[in-house]
C-alpha cells in the first residue's frame, strides 16, 4: 500500500523523519492555537484494522464482542483528551487501481491456502505472523463506530484522497494511518497507527519535510518522485529500467544503505537536477520511456494533487477544470514536436486531454487531435450540453466557431447550435447572403445540403433552391422512392406537404397519401381525404433527427436515472448506514475481498455463490424500475474473489426475478413513503431476496432479536445441502449463549482444536450477516440493524466450541450449558428453522443418518425450479444442475452446465477436478463418470 519502498527507507535509512509525538500535547497545541476549535484527527479506518483487531482468536470467524469493546477503548481515549476524531471507509475501488486490488486478492489466496494447511497439519491457529482479518470486518467496524456514537464516512472514490482533502480543508490535527500515500499528500501532519501507545497517546509522526531535506527535493516534487518509484496507480516495474539508470549515474552511493534505499536517493537526485535546469519537466520526459503509459504516469502524478494545488512539473491550471472533486491537470507530450503540452480532466469522460493556450484570451483551452491533419485543434466548452467541442477560427470574423468531423469526407466543418434542439449541427456559407447556414448530408449525392428547423416538431428538415424564386424550401422523404422531395405549407392547415413534380406542367404540385390505399395523390383529388392528416406516420418506427451530429461524447452514466433515489442512495453510502446500494446503482460494479475458505474442500462452496441469489434479487429491485421485470435490467459485474476465479475479469451476474406478493414495490415507495403497512412491505420485499417469502410466519414467530438469524440460517440450509443437524445445534446455541455471557468469559474461552470445516462455516455465516446488511438497506430498513450485527449473534471461539461439542454428540442440554430458558428458546428457534426449511423441500437431518456413500458434495436433486439462480456469472448459458429434475445426472453434462461450468456448481467441478471452461473430451468424461454414480 502507498510508494513502493518507502516505508522502508524511512524506517531504515531516515530515521530522522520519524518524531516520537503525543497525541494531548498536540490538542493542547491546537487548542492555544486555535480558542474554541476542537483538534480533530482523521482516521483512516482501513489502514486501522489490524491494529484495532486485538482479540488473540481470529480463525474462528472472528471475536466480536472483545473487538468491539476495542473500539470502544478506542475511542474513549481520545475523547478523554478532547480530542474527536473522523473515520474514513473506502466506499469504491477506483478503475485505475483495479490491477492492484486484484493482485492483493490473489496473493491473499496463497496466505489462506497456508492457513488451511497449518490448520490440517496442527489443528491450532496459526501465530500472529500469518494474521488474517475476519471476514466483514471493515463492513461491521463501520457501525460499530457509529454505534458507539462516532463520525463515520464512507468514500466516493479512494478513502486517502478524501482522508488528505479533509484533513487540509478542515485544518486538522492529522491524519491517522499506516499508508505512505499521507508522505506524498501536501496535507496536515501524518502520524502511524502502528505505533501508536494507546496508553500514553505517544505515536511517531512521520515529517515529510523533513524527508524532501533529505532526498534534497521540494513538497511539490514528491507526487512525481511516488510515480517514480511505483505506486497503487503506477505499476512497479514500469520505471524499473529508468530506478537503474539513475543508480547508474548516481556518485553518491552509500554504502550502510540498502540498495532500495540507494535507488530512492537515486532518483530524488535526478528529479532534482532536472527542477534546476530551465524547463527540466522536457529533459524528464525525454528520458522517460513513457510510450503508451504516459496519460496514466501525468494521472498518477495529478492524483496527488489536492484541491487548490498545483504541480512546478505542469503548466498552468486553467481556471474551472475539475474532476470528481480534484482540480486535475497534467502534461503530455505533443506526438509530433517532442515538446510538454499540459493536460486536464474531461468532468465528462474522466479521460485526460491535452491543452493550447487561447492567443485571444490567454488562457490554457482544450485541445483535441484531427485526425486526418494529425494536429491539434482547440476546443471550447458548449454552454448548453457542458461538453467540449472542437473550434476553428472564421476567417471573416477572426472568431473561434465549433467544428465537427464530416463522416463522409473526413474534413472538419463549421457548426452551430440549433436553438430548439440545442444540438450542434454542420454549416455552410450562403454565397448570397455570406451568413452561415445549417447543413446536412445527402446521403445519395453525399453532399452537404441547407437544413431549416421545423417549427411544429422542432426537428431540423433538409432544404432545396426552388429555380424560380430562388427561395429555400423545406423538403422530406418520400417513403416510397426514399427520396428528398420539397414540401410546401398548407395556408389553411398551417401543415407542410410534399411537392411532386407534375410530367405535364413540369411544375410541383402538392401531394397527400390515402391512408387505406397507401398510394400518393395530389391534394384535392379526393374530397374524402382529410388535407390535414400528416403526410407519413409510423407508430413503430422511432424517427431519429435527420442531421447526424457525429460520435456522441461519453457522459457518466448510472444505472438509474432517478436523480431523487441516487441522491437518497448516495447520502446512505457517505454516511456508512448502506453496503453496496449506492455502488449498484451507480456503476453496476461490486467487489467482495477474501474470506477464510478451504479451497480443497469438496463439501463447502464459496460464499461467493451460496449468496448469489440474494444479490441477483437485490439488483433486480434497484435496477428494475418497479413491477419486477428483469427482462430489461442490465447485468452486474461482480469482483468476488472464490478459489479458481483469476479475476482477470468480471462476473457478469445478471439480476433474478423477484416473487413477491402483491408485486414489486417501487424503490421511492420503500425508501421514501411514511404510510401506514410499507414497513410490511419492506420485510415482505426483505424475505422474497432470500425467496423466503413462506417463511414469514415462522420468523414472526421467533421475533427480535433472533429474527435475522433464522432467516439467514433457513436460506443457508436451503442452500447448502452438506449443512447437518449438528451444525444447525451449534449455530443456535452459541447465538443463545453469546447473550449471558460477559466478554471477559468469551475472551477465556480455550478450544480443544481448531477444525477446518467449523473455520468456513464461520466464515460463511459471517458473509451472511454482511449480506443481510445489504438486503436491508435495498428494502428500506424493514429490521433493525443492530439485530444482525455479529457481536450481538456471533462469536467465533463459542461456535468453534459448540461445534466440537454437537460433533461429539452431546446432548442439547450441554449445548446450552444446563440452562432451561436457553433450551426452550433453542427448540422454539430450531422448529422454526426445521419447519421452514421443510416447506422448501429440505429436511435436515442428523450427519448420523446419512448413507455411508454420502459425501456432502451432491446437494439436492430434487430442488424446485424457483432455485435456478446459480447467476451464469460468464456464459449466462445452462441451467442449475440440481434443478433439472430427478434424472439430472443421467443426462449430457454440457445440457446441464452449459459450454462454462459456473461456481454454484462448485462441489461437482471439485469432485470432478475439472478447469472453468471444458472442451468436448473433457465434458464426455464428466458425463460418463456421472452416469455410473447415479
Amino acid at each position: 500500500m502507498g510508494v513502493r519502498g518507502l516505508q522502508g527507507f524511512v524506517g531504515s535509512s531516515c530515521p530522522h523523519i520519524c518524531t516520537v509525538v503525543n497525541f494531548k500535547d498536540l490538542a493542547e497545541q491546537h487548542r492555544s492555537r486555535h480558542p474554541g476549535g476542537t483538534p480533530t484527527i482523521v482516521v483512516d479506518a482501513m489502514c486501522c484494522l489490524r491494529y484495532w483487531y486485538t482479540p488473540d482468536s481470529w480463525i474462528c470467524g472472528g471475536q466480536w464482542r472483545e473487538y468491539f469493546s476495542a473500539l470502544r477503548e478506542f475511542v474513549k481515549t481520545f475523547t478523554a483528551v478532547g480530542i474527536k476524531l473522523i473515520f474514513f471507509f473506502d466506499g469504491m475501488v477506483e478503475q485505475n487501481k483495479r490491477d492492484e486490488w486484484v493482485k492483493r486478492r490473489l496473493k491473499n489466496n496463497r496466505e489462506i491456502a497456508r492457513i488451511f494447511h497449518y490448520i490440517k497439519s496442527n489443528k491450532e491457529q496459526p501465530g500472529r505472523n500469518m494474521f488474517f482479518i475476519p471476514s466483514g470486518l471493515a463492513v461491521f467496524t463501520r457501525f460499530a463506530l457509529k454505534t458507539l456514537g462516532q463520525e463515520t464516512r464512507c468514500s466516493l472514490q479512494e478513502a486517502d484522497y478524501e482522508v488528505a482533502s479533509y484533513g487540509l480543508q478542515n485544518d486538522c490535527l492529522g491524519i491517522l494511518g499506516e499508508d505512505t500515500d499521507y508522505l506524498i499528500y501536501d496535507t496536515c501532519p501524518y502520524f502511524s497507527i502502528s505505533e501508536l501507545c494507546l496508553d500514553s497517546l505517544d505515536t511517531v509522526m512521520l515529517c515529510r519535510e523533513k524527508l524532501c531535506q533529505s532526498l534534497g527535493l521540494g513538497l511539490s516534487d514528491l507526487p512525481l518522485l511516488a510515480c517514480l518509484l511505483g505506486n497503487d496507480v503506477i505499476p512497479e516495474g514500469m520505471f524499473e529500467s529508468f530506478r537503474y539508470k539513475c543508480l547508474s549515474s548516481y556518485t553518491s552511493v552509500r554504502e550502510n544503505f540498502d540498495k532500495k534505499g540507494n535507488i530512492i536517493l537515486a532518483v530524488a537526485d535526478h528529479i532534482a537536477k532536472v527542477r534546476r535546469l530551465h524547463q527540466g519537466e522536457k529533459k524528464l520526459e525525454e528520458i522517460l520511456p513513457l510510450g503508451t503509459n504516459k496519460a496514466l504516469f501525468y494521472k498518477g502524478v495529478a492524483s496527488y494533487l489536492l484541491p487548490g494545488q498545483r504541480s512546478p512539473w505542469f503548466f498552468q491550471k486553467p481556471e474551472g477544470v475539475i474532476t470528481l472533486d480534484k482540480p486535475v491537470v497534467s502534461m503530455i507530450s505533443g506526438p509530433e514536436s517532442h515538446w510538454e503540452v499540459p493536460m486536464c480532466t474531461d468532468p465528462e469522460s474522466k479521460q485526460e486531454v491535452p491543452m493550447c493556450t487561447d492567443p485571444e484570451s490567454g488562457r490554457d483551452v482544450p485541445v483535441c487531435t484531427d485526425p486526418e491533419s494529425g494536429r491539434d485543434v482547440p476546443m471550447y466548452t458548449d454552454p448548453e450540453s457542458r461538453q467540449d467541442v472542437p473550434v476553428c477560427t472564421d476567417p471573416e470574423s477572426g472568431q473561434d466557431v465549433p467544428v465537427c468531423t464530416d463522416p463522409e469526407s473526413g474534413q472538419d466543418v463549421p457548426v452551430c447550435t440549433d436553438p430548439e434542439s440545442g444540438r450542434d449541427v454542420p454549416v455552410c456559407t450562403d454565397p448570397e447572403s455570406g451568413r452561415d447556414v445549417p447543413v446536412c448530408t445527402d446521403p445519395e449525392s453525399g453532399r452537404d445540403v441547407p437544413v431549416c428547423t421545423d417549427p411544429a416538431s422542432g426537428r431540423d428538415v433538409p432544404m432545396c433552391t426552388d429555380p424560380e424564386s430562388g427561395q429555400d424550401v423545406p423538403m422530406c422523404t418520400d417513403p416510397e422512392s426514399g427520396r428528398d422531395v420539397p414540401v410546401c405549407t398548407d395556408p389553411e392547415s398551417g401543415q407542410e406537404i410534399s411537392l411532386s413534380s407534375d410530367p405535364e406542367f413540369k411544375q410541383e404540385v402538392p401531394m397527400c397519401m390515402r391512408s387505406e390505399s397507401k398510394q400518393k395523390l395530389p391534394v384535392g383529388t379526393n374530397p374524402e381525404f382529410n388535407p390535414e392528416a400528416p403526410m407519413f406516420t409510423n407508430p413503430e418506427i422511432k424517427q431519429e433527427d435527420t442531421i447526424n451530429t457525429g460520435p456522441e461524447m461519453k457522459q457518466q452514466v448510472t444505472m438509474v436515472s432517478d436523480p431523487e433515489i441516487l441522491q437518497v442512495a448516495r447520502a446512505h453510502h457517505v454516511q456508512a448506514e448502506s453496503y453496496l446500494v449506492y455502488n449498484i446503482l451507480s456503476s453496476g460494479e461490486v467487489e467482495c475481498s477474501n474470506s477464510l475458505e478451504d479451497e480443497l474442500d469438496q463439501a463447502l462452496p464459496s460464499q461467493a455463490f451460496v449468496y448469489r441469489p440474494v444479490r441477483q434479487r437485490v439488483y433486480s429491485l434497484l435496477l428494475g424500475g418497479g413491477g419486477g421485470d428483469t427482462s430489461a435490467c442490465p447485468t452486474v459485474k461482480e469482483w468476488f474473489v472464490y478459489s479458481g476465479n483469476p479475476l482477470r475479469h468480471p462476473d457478469l451476474v445478471r439480476p433474478l426475478q423477484m416473487n413477491i406478493p402483491g408485486g414489486t414495490p417501487s424503490l421511492k415507495l420503500l425508501w421514501l413513503s411514511q404510510e401506514p403497512g410499507v414497513q410490511a412491505r419492506r420485510l415482505d420485499t426483505l424475505l422474497a431476496c432470500f425467496d423466503l417469502s413462506s417463511s414469514r410466519e415462522e420468523l414472526q414467530a421467533v421475533g427480535s432479536p433472533f429474527e435475522a438469524l433464522c432467516c439467514l440460517l433457513i436460506y443457508l440450509f436451503v442452500q447448502v445441502d452438506t449443512l447437518c443437524l449438528e451444525d444447525l445445534h451449534a449455530f443456535i446455541a452459541q447465538a443463545l449463549c453469546l447473550q449471558g455471557k460477559p466478554t471477559v468469559q468469551l475472551v477465556d474461552l480455550e478450544l480443544d482444536h481448531v477444525d477446518p470445516r467449523a473455520v468456513q462455516l464461520g466464515s460463511l455465516l459471517v458473509r451472511g450477516l454482511t449480506t443481510l446488511v445489504l438486503v436491508n438497506s435495498a428494502c428500506g430498513f424493514p429490521w433493525k440493524t443492530a439485530d444482525f450485527m455479529p457481536w450481538n449473534l456471533f462469536d467465533g471461539k463459542l461456535f468453534h466450541q459448540k461445534y466440537l461439542q454437537s460433533e461429539k454428540g452431546c446432548t442439547v442440554e450441554v449445548l446450552v450449558e444446563q440452562n432451561r430458558s436457553r433450551l426452550t428458546k433453542f427448540q422454539a428457534l430450531k422448529s422454526a428453522v426445521c419447519r421452514a426449511c421443510v416447506k422448501e423441500n429440505r429436511p435436515i437431518s442428523s450427519r448420523r443418518h446419512w448413507r455411508p456413500h454420502h459425501s456432502g458434495r451432491w446437494g439436492r436433486q430434487e430442488s424446485s425450479s424457483h432455485r435456478t439462480s446459480s447467476g451464469h456469472s460468464r456464459s449466462g448459458q445452462g441451467q442449475h444442475w440440481r434443478d433439472q429434475g430427478p434424472d439430472a445426472l443421467k443426462r449430457p453434462i454440457s445440457r446441464l452446465l452449459g459450454p462454462r461450468v459456473e461456481h454454484a456448481d462448485f462441489p461437482l467441478c471439485r469432485l470432478l477436478s475439472v478447469p472453468a471452461v471444458w472442451g468436448p473430451s473433457q465434458t464426455q468424461k464428466a458425463s460418463s463418470f456421472l452416469m455410473t454414480q447415479t
